[in-house]
């Protein structure tokens, strides 16, 4: 089931849904507190509650309106008229904090903590808030902190555990990335295990870089075991080039190709990020040219009608300015297999190094009658996120490997 429709919506009227929510809890609050208020004579009582009912209307419509600094106002004197609802002050809270103003948040959701009369659970939910609070103004290392007390006190707070996984990722501190990702699996109901691979793949490739081989080594395999990853491949496979292993190399190499052709758009852009300060680059630079003449030679029946297989290996042919080669192997694909727009323009521009301008400028044309779409891009499966660089993890929704292609020019 497509849920996409549902969170564009949810988005576009964000204001209307904590509007509803708010109002609804305030009249439940009314409720309660016009029960219990016996010490007040009915006359003043009703008056406090009409005054109250008056300020959330008002609050709620400035809300709806997308008013925050005049619904803040409206709360504000709610708290005035009766300082005893709890409610209201979590709706303040909430509204500064939306409205950038972090510093006013932290002050009542820690004015809320230090008070005596309220329930353990309403100060577990003002420590909540006051985390947010804290990772939303940009002071990462007391949002940590804070979170990190929320699950003393409850460790079962999915969301908590999440905001620790989302900090920790983004810090790239892997060790603690892998450890709450691993409690999130003990907690949540989604498996994690893509997603800790990926996580340790990422450790190993900071081991890696240390020179630290073995644990690098024993990082990846653990990756394994949690889910064969494509990044993990990727990064076993640029393992094998380092250590020589080229048998093993061309085994993974078609491997990967048969179970993900799309990634073959990057994977050896992936291989040449190799630094070029690390004492064997040399011979793994040799070793990649190999592996790339190994890849130029394969024809495998299953590979040789994918369009990205051979989008790859023309870049390659192109980058070593085997051009003619590269020409002749497009032609004979493009005769065969069809057509796509990226694959017509990278005919175009090699019949024009070819020298063949005539037929380039045909091919123009006719390319320009049909062109309706954009430049190849990325895009994140789950959010939609565009970018031309190659992803793992979204960097707007942080979810791991939802990188798609798009076929278009």
């Amino acid at each position: 089931m497509d849920f996409q429709p549902f969170f564009d919506w949810l988005r576009d009227n964000l204001l209307t849904v904590v509007a509803v929510g708010i109002t609804a809890v305030l009249i439940y609050h009314y409720v309660i507190e016009r029960d219990r208020a016996v010490k007040l004579s009915r006359k003043y009582r009703n008056s406090i509650f009409e005054a109250q009912s008056r300020i959330f209307l008002n609050a709620t419509q400035y809300l709806i309106s997308g008013n925050k600094d005049l619904a803040i106002k409206e709360f504000l004197n709610a708290v005035d008229l009766n300082r005893e609802t709890i409610e209201t002050y979590f709706a303040l809270g909430g509204l500064f904090r939306s409205n950038g103003e972090i510093e006013k948040a932290i002050s009542i959701h820690r004015s809320l903590i230090a008070r005596d009369n309220i329930s353990e659970s309403t100060r577990l939910a003002a420590l909540k808030e006051l985390a947010v609070d804290f990772d939303k103004g940009g002071f990462i290392d007391k949002a940590v902190e804070t979170y990190k007390d929320v699950l003393k006190i409850n460790r079962d707070q999915q969301d908590v555990i999440q905001a620790l996984c989302r900090i920790y990722e983004d810090t790239e501190d892997w060790d603690q990335a892998y450890n709450y990702r691993v409690m999130l699996s003990k907690v949540g109901h989604e498996n994690q295990s893509e997603t800790i691979s990926h996580i340790l793949v990422q450790k190993a490739k900071a081991q890696f870089e240390k020179g630290e081989l073995k644990d690098a080594l024993e990082d990846l395999d653990d990756a394994f075991r949690f889910a064969p990853s494509v990044s993990a491949k990727i990064f076993r496979l640029k393992l094998h080039l380092t250590q020589g292993e080229m048998e093993d190399a061309n085994i993974l190499l078609m491997e990967l190709l048969k179970e993900h052709p799309m990634f073959s758009t990057f994977l050896f852009v992936s291989l040449e990020d190799f630094s070029p300060k690390h004492p064997k680059y040399e011979e793994y630079m040799n070793r990649l040219d190999q592996l790339k003449k190994s890849f130029l030679n394969f024809h495998d029946v299953d590979l040789v009608t994918a369009p990205s297989v051979i989008l790859s290996k023309i870049r390659l042919l192109k980058s070593a300015n085997r051009y003619q080669e590269a020409f002749e192997l497009l032609d004979r694909w493009m005769k065969n297999y069809g057509q796509s727009d990226v694959l017509k323009m990278e005919y175009i521009k090699l019949l024009i190094a070819v020298g063949k301008s005539e037929e380039a400028l045909e091919n123009t044309q006719q390319l320009l009658n049909t062109l309706s779409g954009s430049l190849t891009r990325h895009y994140c499966s789950q959010c939609g996120y565009n970018s031309d660089e190659i992803f793992w993890r979204c960097p707007q929704c942080y979810n791991w490997e939802t990188i798609q292609f798009r076929w278009k020019v």
